[in-house]
């Protein structure tokens, strides 16, 4: 599986920051996480649906 972040989107975001060699591996770690726990809450509440309450 490929990279859930656009980094070109999350530079944009960080205009004028710097972002170290290993940052969006340990972001787009930490957004996969953040999907697989809203699915679990998702699934937990009977829902094939994820919503933002999940977050």
């Amino acid at each position: 599986m490929g990279s859930l972040v656009v980094r070109s989107k999350v530079k944009q975001v960080g205009k004028g920051w710097r972002f170290s060699g290993d940052f969006f591996a340990a972001l787009d770690k930490k957004v996969t996480e953040i999907v697989k726990d809203a699915g679990s809450r998702a699934k937990a509440n009977g829902r094939a649906t994820i919503r933002p309450a999940d977050i």
